[in-house]
């Protein structure tokens, strides 16, 4: 299935969930409202009849008349006409119920309750203690249809409570607006569903376009055919899939810069590979077992060699072959400084060395976080290893002629004159003081292209003042 069609069906999947729970959620808002709307009509319908009864009836009962059981049964027994919408109102459905102070019936519009009968309701019951008094209710136990709202408002003569008045109307008089509202919501609903289905075909082809064009780039690559990085935007997300096609067109033509690294690292390989090889060797033989113990660590050391190498070769691999900055930002020196002596805390504390860092407030740089993080990391990790126990290791920064300067100062015995000109170059590393062991030889290298990568140098030199080393990596100012 091709792309388009299926963002095209999954968009369109996503909006038909999306517009059933919408209408879904504001048909039962529109049934909320339709509520609240109905019993606000009761209120004003309790408080006008209670009013009514009121001028009926002295302190002591409330009072009705003929006149007004005559009014309200000849109001239910009317034949209406009423065109409310679409809907037409054929008759009048209110329920009126009359109690005394005791909750004895007075009055029942249905005749339901005979007069003088008990009426403990919730809503009259709230009415005669003077508060506001509302329940809803089934008039026939499980029919759906006989679902009421009763509202009731107190009887008040001379300031005393005398009676109560509860008005009812069925929910299922409601119901023809409800489906009108409905009706009209999935109407509307289907039309904007329609309208946005149309819409998409224009945006899934604009959305698709870039992949057509990286498409036909990239076998335009596969044939051979001289052609430029197709221009996508600044940023996006096609825009860094053009980089990285391009990326992979300069290392399918950068086969012979492959080939010289596998040569350098071969070559790299064969001194831990043979005395791996020559320890396994001599395992198979009899000997004491100090002997058998050294010779399983020299193989634990070499192999942790190899893996660091291969590593390292992969890293420099990768930043060698770009050409150009892809995450750069803003960066504080003071948190990027942070960040590395807080990794490299515990190889400070295994060596009882300090570390001193110095750098002006709010100082930045423009550059890659990850990229500047390695390469100070590699030069006080080289610094840890040259400085003598208990000695200080000094992380300054300063601006000086347009450029950052980051420097790493040490107290070791310095560079020898025969590898000042040598340390950048891969794979060539010096002896540590105390194990007498060599690096890899590719940390410096890569503190080197990290320099190039944001336009700057490293340089490293001896001190004048006292012995060490001073590392430089300087990138120009933004």
């Amino acid at each position: 299935m091709k792309m388009r069609s299926r963002l095209f069906i999954t968009a369109a999947v996503l909006m038909s969930l999306g517009l059933y729970a919408l209408v879904d959620w504001i048909v039962e808002d529109v049934r909320l409202h339709y509520f609240i709307t109905m019993e606000e009509s009761l209120v004003d319908t309790s408080v006008i009849l209670a009013s009514q009864i009121e001028q009926l009836s002295d302190t002591n009962r409330a009072r009705t008349d003929a006149a007004f059981g005559k009014a309200l049964s000849d109001a239910g027994n009317r034949i209406l006409a009423a065109e409310i919408y679409s809907y037409t109102k054929t008759n009048m459905n209110l329920r009126v119920v009359i109690v005394d102070r005791e909750s004895k019936v007075i009055f029942d519009s249905r005749g339901e309750r005979p007069e003088g009968g008990s009426h403990f309701w919730r809503d009259t019951r709230l009415a005669l203690e003077g508060e506001y008094g509302a329940r809803a209710t089934y008039e026939v136990p499980g029919d759906p249809d006989s679902f009421h709202f009763y509202v009731a408002a107190p009887i008040v003569v001379k300031g005393k409570i005398i009676g109560a008045v509860s008005v009812g109307k069925p929910v299922s008089s409601i119901a023809p607006f409800m489906w009108q509202a409905r009706k009209r919501l999935i109407v509307s609903g289907l039309f904007a569903f329609v309208a946005v289905l149309l819409l998409l075909i224009p945006v899934s082809l604009w959305i698709i376009r870039p992949v057509l064009t990286l498409t036909s780039y990239a076998r335009s690559v596969r044939d051979g055919q001289q052609v430029t990085r197709p221009v996508l935007g600044h940023g996006g997300e096609m825009s860094e899939l053009a980089n990285a096609f391009e990326e992979m067109r300069d290392a399918l033509e950068g086969r012979q810069y492959v080939e010289e690294y596998v040569q350098s690292l071969t070559h790299e390989m064969k001194s831990p590979l043979a005395a791996i090889q020559g320890a396994a060797e001599l395992l198979d033989e009899e000997m004491p077992e100090e002997q058998r113990v050294r010779f399983l660590k020299n193989i634990r050391t070499e192999s942790v060699r190899l893996h660091g190498l291969v590593d390292r070769m992969l890293a420099l691999a990768a930043i060698e072959k770009r050409k150009e900055l892809a995450n750069a930002e803003i960066l504080d020196l003071s948190n990027l400084f942070d960040d590395v002596a807080d990794g490299l805390m515990p190889s400070f504390k295994q060596k009882s060395l300090s570390i001193s860092m110095l750098v002006p407030e709010e100082l930045q740089v423009y550059g890659e976080y990850f990229l500047l993080r390695q390469a100070v990391s590699n030069l006080l990790k080289n610094a840890i290893d040259f400085s003598p126990k208990g000695s200080t290791v000094e992380l300054r920064a300063e601006v000086a002629d347009g450029a950052v300067e980051i420097r790493v100062l040490d107290r070791g015995a310095g560079i020898p004159d025969y590898a000042i000109g040598r340390v950048f170059d891969r794979f060539y590393s010096l002896a540590r003081p105390e194990s007498a062991e060599k690096g890899s030889g590719l940390g410096l290298n890569f503190v080197q292209q990290i320099a190039h990568l944001h336009g700057g140098v490293a340089v490293l030199y001896n001190r004048t003042d006292g012995g060490g080393v001073e590392a430089v990596l300087s990138i120009p100012c933004s």
